[in-house]
Formats: C-alpha cells, structure tokens, sequence
C-alpha cells in the first residue's frame, strides 16, 4: 500500500476500496478531532449535522476523514456493495468520493448491534481535521473483520468461515489485529500511539484478551467492547483504533 495525500482534506490516506480507505492521517500542522451522537443518528441527518460543526469550525467538508456507522443487521455482499454506492453519493457531493476514479480516502467502520440496533443505517461518530498541530500524529484506522486482502465472495475469504469456537476466534482475533498493525505501520504508528481501541464481536473475547490484545500494547487505555456484528454475514470479529487530539458527544 502507499499512503497518498488527499490535499483538499488535510491529511493522507491508505487507499483500499471505493467504500473507505484504510486509515487516514493528518497533515502536519493539523489535528484529527472525533465527534460521538448521543444516540446514533440516520445517515442523512447525520451528514446535515457533521457538516453544521464541521463549518462551523471554519473547516471545509473536505476535512472529513472518518465516520463509524451502525446497521439494522448484516449485510449479503451485494446488499453491501448497494448501501456502500449510496452512502458514497453523499461523499461525492462534499468533494471527498472521486466518482471517476472511485477513490475514497475516508476511514470507516460499519457494525450492527445485536440488541437495540437502529432501524436504519445510522452514524455513530465522526471525524474532521482541524488547523491546530499535535504532539503526535493523529490517525484512524479503520474497522476491519477477518476476511483476508481480496474482490471476491466474503465467504472464500473469511478466517475460519462459519466457526465460532475458542482457537477459532482466537484465530480471526490474530488476524484482525495484525491487519490493523499492519495499517498502523504504513503510517509510522502502532499500538503506543492510539488513544482509543474499539472491538466489535458478540463473541466473548476473555479468551484471547490477555494474550493477544492487551500484550500487544492494543489495551493501553483500555477496550472499548461492542456488543456488535461486523456488516457483512460470515464476519465474527472486527477492531478498529485511531489517535486524536480532541473528543466530544453531541
């Protein structure tokens, strides 16, 4: 992969699919800053909301680099492929989705909760570059399940597909946090650096908690658990992690 700069936003970004890119980073000189919903909110309204703050920090729309969703319930491939082509639409009209190109470098995450989950895809959190330096680089890295690199069907590409046993996720666990170090790593950051670590499963972690997330350095302030499915069936376990200067709720 190669990072590569996405000028109009102030940061660079880790391409990967037309739906999100890898991870985002700011510029130097400039800040990541993450807005959480109290609740989480329809996507439409959402977008109306974020752009409100984000201009009224005298920001661009371009300067919005992450968003972390929440879905009704798992998606097949194509109900995927179908959502991710209209949630684009509203990123092609910030200026942020190039529609000839397909190229989006916004980070993101998409689970749905298993209990109380919304009606409708909703947006949990955001996050925007502000002009304010930090004292280290601030990034987001988005989610990732345990599929492995690849275009075709989930299912031929999932860790241990349709296993949920003990050395079965501890094998997906594996594979999702050296995907995200791996991440990390194109932008000359790891574990040390974050400020939060989110996991994403309806599986109990205990297991593989000790041993491979907290020794790894990925618990440092702590595992923020969702009870929560990553977006497409098959998937069992997804992490996502990110550095930021600044936190709010609205």
């Amino acid at each position: 992969m190669t990072v590569t700069a996405f000028a109009a936003g102030n940061y660079r970004t880790i391409p990967a699919f037309f739906q999100y890119s890898s991870g985002v980073v700011a510029d130097a000189g400039y800040s990541i800053e993450r807005v959480t919903f109290r609740e989480p909110i329809p996507l439409a309204r959402a977008f109306a909301q974020a752009a409100v703050i984000i201009q009224g920090e005298g920001r661009p729309l371009t300067s919005f680099c992450a968003c972390e969703l929440r879905s009704p319930g798992q998606f097949t491939d194509a109900g995927f492929i179908a959502f991710n082509e209209l949630y684009c639409e509203t990123l092609a009209a910030w200026g942020i989705y190039d529609t000839a190109t397909k190229a989006n470098p916004v980070a993101r995450s998409n689970v749905c909760p298993e209990i109380d989950g919304p009606s409708e895809p909703c947006m949990y959190a955001f996050c925007f570059t502000v002009q304010k330096p930090a004292s280290q680089p601030t990034f987001v890295i988005s989610g990732s399940g345990e599929s492995k690199p690849g275009t075709g069907p989930y299912a031929e590409r999932i860790v241990r597909y349709g296993e949920t046993g003990a050395d079965a996720m501890l094998e997906k666990a594996r594979h999702v946090l050296t995907t995200l170090e791996g991440r990390m790593a194109e932008i000359g950051a790891g574990w040390g650096e974050t400020t939060g670590v989110q996991a994403y499963t309806v599986h109990d972690p205990h297991a593989f908690l000790p041993g491979e997330i907290v020794k790894r350095g990925a618990a440092r302030h702590g595992l923020t658990w969702h009870y929560a499915r990553p977006p497409v069936q098959g998937l069992e376990f997804e992490m996502d992690c990110r550095s930021v200067a600044h936190e709010r709720v609205v």
